[in-house]
């Protein structure tokens, strides 16, 4: 198999691989850790969730963090459940890849063996499943936090008060940024996607998609309405 794959894959189909992998690390490592003097969204949004555990101290009753809260939850069992669905479906193409070179041949594309297919298939299988993971995850983290949230003593003066509190932002940003990586990986599951059509269709799918994952963090409408306050 590996003598297959070594001689239908060319130097030009690794390259577009790797920068599909570059563009999918780099950008979660830009988006985590910015520049000082350009915070993504995501570093922002962890001050707003700090604000939002110490505005809960004083709210009585608390229904509306937990109201906020399962509403993050409900987002994360979502996103799993359709994130498995879309690993079963690219599963059943895998498994039925005529079907697929019948279609790239008719849009022009040279047709190949299975095998072929199935390892282009397999990189998208692997961006899912990685964001089933993390979706996975992050709803624990979101439990996690409500049950610190929970433990917050009803007290403002309480001295257990803001140390919980602060332990609950703090969960309450992992879960978060677990399921912006999710997200990621969905990205860049739909930009491997276009090495179906061969090295170039990766390498443009790869750039749109890095190109609209760090603006929407460095340069979108929500970014500049978070900053200006």
């Amino acid at each position: 198999m590996i003598a297959l794959l070594s001689s239908t894959f060319t130097l030009f189909d690794l390259a577009a691989l790797l920068l599909l992998g570059a563009g999918w690390w780099g950008s979660g490592h830009l988006i985590e850790h910015p520049p000082a003097n350009r915070s993504s969204v995501t570093v922002l949004m962890r001050a707003y969730r700090r604000d939002w555990m110490t505005e809960m101290l004083t709210r009585q009753p608390r229904i509306f963090d937990a109201a906020i809260l399962s509403s993050l939850r409900q987002g994360t069992t979502f996103m799993t459940s359709a994130s498995i669905i879309a690993v079963g479906g690219v599963l059943a193409l895998a498994g039925n890849v005529d079907r697929l070179d019948s279609f790239v041949m008719g849009v022009g594309v040279q047709g190949h063996s299975p095998v072929f297919w199935q390892a282009k298939l397999g990189v998208v299988i692997i961006l899912l499943t990685h964001s089933v993971f993390k979706f996975i995850w992050s709803n624990r983290l979101f439990g996690y936090c409500a049950i610190v949230m929970a433990s917050v003593p009803n007290d403002p003066d309480d001295p257990k008060c803001i140390p919980r509190a602060s332990k609950a932002a703090e969960i309450n940003f992992r879960a978060a940024l677990n399921f912006n990586r999710g997200l990621r990986s969905i990205y860049f599951a739909f930009a491997a996607l276009g090495w179906i059509l061969g090295p170039w269709g990766l390498l443009i799918g790869t750039a749109i998609t890095t190109r609209v994952v760090l603006s929407r963090e460095f340069a979108s409408t929500s970014r500049g309405v978070l900053v200006d306050d």
